[in-house]
């Protein structure tokens, strides 16, 4: 099924069930947010599952035409969202352009930060920035939605609860991350808000295309109406999101509502093209020794989204429009 969160004036929204095309939309009258779904999901997942049903043979007469524009991201704000690094080959570029080698360790153990999950933005909302010399680049990435997991849980145990899948555009501030790193404290002003797709689905509606790990389509980003790439979720994810979860978990349980991303969709195939700007930079300064491809300016427009083999749009688009911030 596909769920989304309209703009309703609160600050968690109301959750809607969406038809599987898109087009139309039902409030239900039994739980008002996702949060609240997720929290107490053995009790509504099957009563949503009826609602999508009969939305979909055309049952319900209390519809509306879905509005993508009026989403908020299917969770405004999350009590965890944490942002892997599973496409190991990003990370080996990034290091590589600044001739630095990679510790072996990371195609073992998973890179992942605690990213700031109480101001999501809207999949249309516009990216809000001070300052263009700030290195303002997008990232297309999945993210799953999990139940309650417990500290400690296998992969095994992490696969059971994944609930929903979302794509994201998980805003970076490229040049300030330098600054943040050296110090060995991590992230904090580097990582804005994300932003989350329209819609976030069951994983049942990726059919054949999710196999419980990975979701094998292509992810595809345009910057400026000009395509930037659009590599395939399932190839060279080393790290699957089972594995990411439980790595997550280690050492503390996560609420159900959390999110755990991908990190940047990224294939060894260059003919695919990238997923965010830093990765098309690095690969000019390994061919030419230097970037030409500038970070995003006020004005630029970025969209990101995922079809099915039917040419339909699974999560909606994410299409986002970046704009000097006026405290």
């Amino acid at each position: 099924m596909k769920l989304a969160t309209l703009r309703d004036g609160s600050r968690d929204g109301q959750l809607v069930v969406v038809s599987n095309d898109l087009t139309k939309a039902t409030k239900v009258d039994y739980v008002k947010t996702l949060q609240a779904a997720l929290d107490d999901w053995d009790a509504f997942k099957p009563k949503l599952e009826k609602t999508y049903q009969e939305l979909n043979d055309g049952q319900i007469s209390d519809v509306m035409d879905f509005d993508q524009g009026a989403c908020e991201s299917p969770l405004p704000r999350a009590y965890q969202w944490a942002d892997g690094s599973a496409y190991v080959n990003h990370v080996e570029l990034v290091r590589k352009a600044r001739n630095a080698e990679m510790p072996e360790t990371f195609w073992t153990d998973p890179l992942m930060y605690q990213g700031g999950s109480d101001t999501f933005l809207g999949p249309r909302d516009t990216i809000k920035m001070a300052s263009e010399e700030y290195g303002i680049d997008m990232e297309a990435e999945v993210a799953v939605i999990t139940g309650d997991v417990p500290m400690g849980a296998s992969a095994e145990q992490a696969e059971k609860e994944i609930r929903l899948l979302m794509t994201v555009n998980d805003v970076s501030l490229r040049n300030l991350i330098p600054g943040e790193l050296a110090k060995g404290f991590g992230f904090f002003q580097a990582k804005p808000s994300s932003a989350f797709s329209p819609v976030a689905v069951t994983p049942d509606e990726l059919g054949d295309k999710w196999d419980g790990k990975k979701v094998y389509l292509p992810l595809i980003t345009h910057l400026n109406d000009k395509e930037l790439g659009h590599p395939d979720c399932g190839v060279d994810m080393v790290f699957d999101f089972p594995t990411l979860v439980a790595h997550a978990a280690k050492t503390r349980p996560l609420s159900a509502g959390t999110i755990v991303g991908s990190g940047t969709i990224s294939n060894k195939d260059r003919s695919v093209g990238s997923s965010c700007l830093a990765e098309v930079r690095m690969l000019e300064i390994i061919a030419d020794g230097k970037p030409s491809t500038p970070f995003m300016q006020f004005g630029d427009r970025v969209t990101i989204e995922m079809f099915d083999e039917n040419n339909q749009s699974i999560f909606g688009q994410i299409n986002q429009v970046v704009e000097k911030y006026e405290a």
